[in-house]
């Protein structure tokens, strides 16, 4: 049955490069709407030439949330894909463009995360075309809000997180093979300090500056890296004061955290409480508050089973693999906080995402595909057998 589904993967090259270069030409960052939208109907109809079941959930404020399902899937024991439509693009970029040459394919998302759209689908097609598919219970989620933190998709993700016995996250592989068994966690935060206003050249004593009052803030901030294993804090923007003859009333910061374990989410927590009782400055006031965040991924013995799993795939395709501990955050952080088991980055491999220089290799697309197959194949008749974990 696993030659069967390599087999079909290769008749269908053409199609799998076709469908990416029309996903990659729908200009579909997280705030154009109609362009998610656009990306979401394509997919219902590449998916319905299948007879393969959809349900569409609009959002009014973002693209369509499409979930893809098995006829075998219901309420307990599926596996979980999952994919996001959106890009960091927005939808005035020059980067708009596809380009093909000998090896790699170019264009806005084609690995970040078009690509492991069409791997995810194919996979999904070529178990249907060898007569599996119905007996597999899968769900495919479709989010178009990833790349801003997955608001409208995350009580989804987690419900269906809930329902499933594994996770499958098709985000990139590394160049090298990489598949991911653990990610950091991450909180943005907004520091904001009030002070008061008054003329620069009559306060001498007792001046309430914001930006002062900030910069102390700032430099206790940087001084928790290197305190805590894998917690890492970076002030990446500030603002504040109306002119150089005015002391400032407000100011405020963007923060970046990062944290391997929840335990190091905790440290920055107490450290955080902490920050923004002390005042440095007086006469000024602090409020650190937390606009978005992922829990850690951490490198749990139920996703090591998955990639041992995986990795034996990998091997009789001859395909190269490796485990990776991977520094940013994606939806598998969500999938992870609630105990199922997942892998992340069996999306195609590529690099350069998040710029204009994205490029996917395009073998990879291809046997990132039959990888996902085979594994979804092998890894429900172990599970049903009792001998995956």
């Amino acid at each position: 049955m696993k030659q069967q589904l390599f087999d079909y993967i290769n008749t269908q090259r053409r199609h799998m490069l076709t469908l990416l270069e029309k996903l990659v030409l729908i200009q579909s960052g997280s705030y154009n709407k109609p362009g998610v939208d656009q990306v979401v109907r394509l997919i219902q109809d590449v998916l319905a030439a299948d007879d393969i079941a959809v349900r569409e959930i609009p959002q009014e404020n973002y693209g369509a949330i499409l979930i893809a399902s098995s006829r075998a899937a219901g309420e307990k024991n599926n596996i979980l894909l999952i994919g996001h439509t959106d890009t960091v693009f927005p939808q005035n970029t020059n980067f708009n463009w596809w380009r093909e040459d000998h090896e790699k394919a170019y264009g806005p998302g084609v690995i970040d995360m078009k690509g492991g759209l069409v791997t995810g689908i194919y996979a999904l097609k070529a178990l249907k075309h060898v007569g599996l598919l119905d007996r597999i219970p899968i769900r495919f989620i479709f989010n178009p809000d990833e790349e801003i933190g997955s608001p409208c998709s995350r009580d989804i993700i987690v419900a269906e997180a809930r329902k499933s016995v594994m996770a499958f996250v098709l985000e990139c592989g590394g160049l090298d093979g990489q598949v991911v068994t653990g990610r950091k966690g991450y909180i943005g935060v907004k520091l904001e300090v009030f002070g008061k206003a008054g003329h620069a050249a009559f306060i001498t004593e007792n001046k309430a500056s914001a930006i002062v009052a900030l910069a102390h803030k700032i430099l206790a901030l940087e001084a928790l890296n290197g305190q805590f294993d894998g917690v890492t804090v970076n002030v990446g923007r500030i603002s504040g004061g109306i002119g150089s003859n005015t002391v400032p009333e407000y100011a405020v910061a963007d923060v970046d955290v990062r944290f391997s374990t929840t335990a190091g989410a905790e440290f920055f927590e107490k450290q955080r409480s902490a920050l923004a009782r002390q005042t440095n400055v007086p006469g000024t006031s602090t409020r650190l508050e937390m606009i978005r965040s992922r829990p850690p991924m951490e490198q749990s013995k139920g996703n090591r089973a998955l990639f041992r799993m995986v990795a034996e795939q990998a091997r009789e395709l001859h395909v190269p693999i490796q485990e990776e501990f991977r520094q940013g955050v994606s939806d598998a952080n969500i999938v992870a906080l609630e105990g199922t088991p997942v892998l992340d980055g069996l999306g195609p491999i590529g690099s350069l995402d998040h710029s204009d220089q994205e490029f996917m290799i395009t073998e990879s697309l291809f046997q990132r595909t039959q990888l996902l197959a085979w594994s979804l194949l092998e890894g429900w008749q172990r599970y049903q057998a009792g001998t995956l974990w």
